[in-house]
């Protein structure tokens, strides 16, 4: 079962894509953070595939405070992937943080959602988000996964590995072993953070991919990377998050 709804915020109302498990009973929730080209129909499927584990999985449009933004990426040109590099830069890691809390509550409010700590995955520009989350929402979120991330190391304060010390949740990485989007020093400086503050994690570098393996709909999908992460993903939730 989908549905689709608005969650209330300080910003307006976040529209979002809802994905239900079979059955009646609460389930967990699990809280999945887009990549730059924005809502579509492949991640509407992701997060129905998530649902058909057992989880609650809600997919928030990040672009909301622009209007409905949508892009075809079956007709991708330079055009437009300036505009959704526009679109990526209009966030920024409060504005994330603020809509994260929204979602949260909102989720404790749903009778539809059982009680207990939620689960986040991001996407490219999105692996970022899910990091600084756990990092902010340290009580409220036990399991992460992230996948071709991207901005998760880098020199600015509020780089969202710093705040690692107050993470709470298992973390897995997975990254491509071509990707020129993350620096040769973020997969040693996310082991050596996670290592040093005694946070569960598994990273994975997977070989011949490129950024954007996961999504089948591009030229750098690799089916068995991306079902090794899937396989990673909903074993992750499923010894935190219980689904039913």
């Amino acid at each position: 079962m989908n549905d689709s709804l608005s969650i209330p915020s300080p910003d307006g109302p976040i529209p979002a894509f809802l994905a239900l498990p079979e059955g009646d009973e609460p389930a967990p929730a699990v809280i999945m953070l887009m990549d730059a080209p924005g809502i579509r129909e492949e991640l509407h499927r992701f997060a129905r595939r998530v649902a058909s584990a057992g989880f609650v999985c809600i997919l928030p449009d990040m672009y909301y405070r622009l209007g409905t933004l949508r892009f075809d990426l079956s007709r991708r040109d330079d055009r437009m992937t300036a505009a959704f590099g526009a679109a990526m830069a209009s966030l920024d890691h409060e504005r994330v943080a603020a809509d994260c809390r929204a979602i949260l509550d909102f989720l404790d409010a749903d009778d539809r959602v059982a009680a207990g700590p939620r689960g986040l995955v991001g996407y490219c520009m999105s692996g970022q988000y899910v990091l600084a989350a756990a990092c902010r929402f340290p009580e409220r979120v036990a399991a992460v996964a992230a996948f071709h991330g991207v901005r998760m190391v880098t020199d600015e304060p509020d780089s969202p590995h710093l705040g690692a010390a107050a993470v709470r949740a298992e973390m897995f990485l997975g990254f491509a072993s071509d990707d020129p989007l993350v620096p040769d020093n973020v997969i040693p400086t996310l082991r050596d953070t996670f290592n040093r503050h005694a946070i569960s994690h598994r990273i994975e570098t997977y070989p011949g991919t490129r950024h954007g393996y996961s999504f089948p709909e591009r030229d750098a999908y690799v089916e068995e990377a991306a079902e090794a992460c899937w396989e990673g993903m909903l074993d992750l939730f499923s010894r935190h998050l219980h689904p039913r």
